[in-house]
């Protein structure tokens, strides 16, 4: 038979029980639209990540306190910042100080206790540019308003303490400071969101800081990003360089990347036992196609078909099967994911190997699925089969 014919005659079947086709059909099709979804997501928050990661810059490096050999809380010297700031490749330096005694109330009753784990930080100008921070609200402490009691509030201590506009005040340390500003939520900088920030000489004057920064942010250019990162803790604190931690905050990024993965790859397991399970559903029902349609067969063999010819009918039959769920699948999954990926406004990735080693899959399973029926088909003899009808 042609091409043409085995197509014809092998969708013979799917026509004349158009239901039964479409139930097994749906089998393969949700286990492929599984797949190819988990995979679609899982590419879209990856490009997502790369977006952010591409607009915040990978060059940035964290100084932070360690512990001594003590096992006591280390402290940066005075002079870090300025000693960080003389490395060559170093393009930019901030730093936060935390501001330990300073706690943060949306008012002057609220108890102590309650302090919903807002932490008070001493910030230098510089820090929204080191850091890639943007504003929801108001406006950044300058020069001006550092030397004065104002605050602008990280994203989640804003909504934790029910603030969602500029100009109101809040109790830092026993004393109101007043509102100018609201972050965004900081990728690279997770701590700034839970943060209250205090200009360095408001924090000095009015809460008694004592001048010790506990992050110093730097930005290198991106060639020298670990030789600068090999010489940070020495410069940061020259008397005691094992007492300083060096971190790269786009590295927390993609460990949590990483464990996302390791997600996918489970789901993708259960996708895999939803497309097997379908495969099943596909052999049942060329199984019973065989049993229902024996004076078919053995009309057909009386005719003159032969045996191969009977085997590649219920074989293309079970291939057509699959390949509708296949295909129905992976527009599913794919629609999925275009759906997904705009809700949390991710950039849409749906990779072409999943949508083609999806479809691969369930022709390779229709294969497997449709051998034994077809094989059992082609040995029925005319008049076995046309005595059983």
């Amino acid at each position: 038979m042609s091409p043409r014919d085995v197509l014809r005659v092998g969708a013979v079947g799917l026509r004349t029980r158009p239901m039964r086709a479409f139930l097994s059909a749906l089998g393969i099709a949700i286990g492929i639209a599984a797949m190819v979804a988990v995979v679609g997501i899982s590419s879209s928050s990856r490009a997502d990540l790369d977006r952010t990661l591409a607009a915040l810059g990978t060059n940035l490096l964290t100084v932070a306190p360690g512990s001594t050999l003590t096992g006591e809380e280390a402290q940066l010297p005075l002079g870090a910042e300025a000693m960080v700031d003389r490395i060559a490749p170093v393009t930019s330096v901030s730093a936060v100080g935390l501001i330990d005694d300073a706690k943060v109330y949306r008012n002057d009753r609220i108890p102590e206790a309650e302090t919903g784990g807002i932490a008070a930080y001493a910030a230098r100008t510089s820090l929204r540019d080191a850091v890639g921070a943007e504003l929801a609200h108001g406006s950044w402490l300058t020069e001006a308003t550092g030397r004065f009691p104002t605050t602008v509030l990280g994203a989640a201590a804003a909504e934790r303490l029910g603030i969602g506009r500029t100009g109101a005040q809040v109790y830092i340390g026993g004393k109101w400071f007043t509102v100018i500003g609201i972050l965004k939520p900081a990728p690279l900088a997770p701590d700034l969101d839970t943060a209250a920030l205090v200009g360095w000489p408001a924090a000095q004057s009015e809460l008694a800081f004592d001048g010790h920064a506990t992050t110093i942010f730097t930005r290198s250019a991106e060639t020298a990003v670990e030789d600068v990162r090999s010489v940070l803790g020495p410069t940061a604190n020259p008397e005691a360089p094992n007492e300083v931690e060096v971190s790269r905050p786009s590295d927390a990024l993609a460990a949590q990347q990483a464990a996302g993965e390791a997600f996918t790859g489970l789901l993708l397991g259960l996708g895999a036992v939803a497309l097997l399970v379908g495969g099943v559903g596909v052999a049942n029902t060329m199984v019973i196609s065989v049993l229902e349609r024996r004076a078919e067969i053995g009309l057909r063999r009386s005719l003159g078909a032969t045996r191969g010819q009977i085997r590649t009918q219920f074989l293309a039959e079970s291939l057509l099967l699959s390949a509708l769920g296949g295909a129905g699948g992976a527009f599913i999954g794919t629609l999925v994911t275009f759906g997904y990926a705009f809700t949390q406004e991710w950039p849409t990735i749906v990779p072409p190997w999943a949508v083609l080693g999806g479809i691969g899959a369930t022709l390779a399973i229709g294969a497997l699925a449709g051998l034994y029926p077809a094989v059992r088909a082609s040995r029925l003899s005319p008049t076995e089969a046309l005595a059983a009808t």
